[in-house]
């Protein structure tokens, strides 16, 4: 029986109920993005498909790593230091350009693994043109991601749900310009959700430091570093705390974002069913996420406090929290799927295949809360490594693996297409969930005996 605390239960939904409403709001930029798109044409829907396969895990790597600053400041913060939380923000503002800078170079040469895919010349050439233009929103998205981790170290977890409405109300207009050609612009269909989606990350990068300006929050934060200089030792301590999480993203981000570059050659049907699908759960995933993203801060917290003996506690409220939201969620999708579906598109063959896809999403949601909160959990303790193995063989061996036999094989079962592909993303979030909770368990047993 997992120990079960109201206070703590409180405390976690209190910190997760913005970062919810910030998650959501920028999972439904994308769904914006999706739906507009779709309306346009399939091939267009299909092209953000192609090109967020390449896209989200250059940016989400980006983010990954740029979250170890959560933990860092959750940390001095509980410990009530106010000097260490600018001096290590400042730090992350330099790692975050000069990786803005570096992939936006290797953005240049996006062509060479599109090429590499057997697909039409026209649903190419938009894939092409959205990554081209989303490529520009690089160096703001990097700085709002080091200030939005900044002000969830310090608990105020309102700053990205007020700013993420800010991008809501700069991605529909600029979509409609861009996507239909209004206000003397060109029509470029999916292709225009890239410029949007960098006009986004320009928006919210600004009202970011207008609101870090003006908060209440942040002003004992405000004051001047030490020092401006570039401090490698402390980049270095972000890197090593960040990169294994960064991987552990890039592991799970291109589980999913992989899909539509191997079945691409099964036709704009196929891919744009699972663009529903993924795009759907990934909106659903955002309540877990938002748990294990206020876990990273409370458990931050509670170590700079040294109540270590509450740690255990906060971990079982989580993971409680999560198996409930998510037991609530797989049933509403089993129930409306196919309404769900029909959001999206006005094809029958992609609602049917879509409404399919979403039966198996309902299965794996409980597992996929499980691991992303143990994983947060052991973030926001600074243990990073254990989680960028389990989920490299979770994800990739086992999910994507297992995926492409059952999928595009005849080895096992005659070829599935996409559904073999969602069959092994069920294995794969269930090892993770099941090594996950063993390695969180005994990290925080050995908290229990030292402490």
């Amino acid at each position: 029986m997992l120990p079960f605390s109201r206070f703590e239960a409180r405390t976690i939904l209190k910190l997760s109920g913005p970062i919810v409403l910030a998650q959501l709001t920028q999972t439904l930029m994308y769904f914006v993005d999706t739906v507009m798109a779709g309306r346009y044409s399939a091939v267009d829907m299909a092209a953000i498909a192609v090109a967020s396969g390449l896209w989200f895990p250059v940016v989400m790597t980006m983010q990954g790593l740029l979250l170890a600053l959560t933990p860092i400041v959750a940390q001095y913060y509980g410990s009530k230091q106010v000097k260490p939380v600018t001096h290590f923000t400042t730090q992350a503002m330099y790692l975050a350009m000069a990786l803005a800078a570096m992939l936006f170079v290797l953005m240049l040469y996006v062509h060479v693994p599109i090429d590499l895919l057997n697909m039409d010349e026209t649903l190419r050439q938009k894939s092409l043109d959205y990554l081209y233009y989303v490529s520009f929103g690089l160096f703001p998205a990097a700085g709002y991601m080091v200030l939005r981790s900044m002000f969830e170290g310090i608990g105020n977890t309102k700053a990205s749900m007020w700013i993420s409405f800010v991008g809501i109300l700069v991605n529909i207009p600029a979509n409609y310009v861009f996507i239909y050609g209004k206000l003397g612009m060109p029509a470029l269909g999916g292709a225009g959700c890239g410029i949007a989606t960098a006009l986004v990350f320009l928006a919210m990068f600004i009202a970011m430091l207008v609101y870090g300006w003006f908060s209440r929050s942040t002003a004992a934060y405000r004051s001047h570093p030490d020092s401006y200089r570039v401090n490698l030792k402390d980049i270095w301590q972000i890197i090593c705390i960040g990169t294994p999480i960064a991987f552990s993203i890039f592991f799970e981000v291109t589980l999913f974002a992989c899909i539509p570059l191997a079945i691409v050659h099964l036709g704009p049907i196929m891919v744009a069913g699972h663009q529903i699908a993924q795009n759907y759960s990934g909106i659903v995933f955002m309540l877990p996420l938002s748990l294990g993203m206020s876990v990273v801060v409370r458990s931050g917290h509670l170590i700079g406090m040294k109540a270590m003996h509450e740690l255990k506690v906060v971990a079982s409220t989580a993971i409680v929290l999560g198996l409930i939201m998510s037991a609530f969620t797989a049933t509403l999708t089993f129930l409306f799927r196919e309404q769900i579906a029909s959001l999206y598109s006005n094809n029958p063959e992609v609602i049917a295949l879509a409404s399919s896809l979403l039966l198996l999403a309902c299965i794996y949601q409980l597992t996929d809360s499980v691991q992303v909160i143990c994983g947060s959990f052991l973030r926001g303790m600074k243990i990073t490594k254990p989680t960028f193995f389990i989920t490299f063989i979770a994800y990739w061996p086992v999910g994507f693996g297992l995926g492409y036999v059952l999928g595009l094989t005849d080895y096992i079962v005659p070829a599935m297409g996409v559904h073999g592909f969602w069959i092994g993303i069920i294995f794969g979030l269930t090892v993770a969930a099941i090594l996950l909770s063993i390695v969180l368990k005994k990290e925080l047993r050995l908290i229990s005996n030292t402490a």
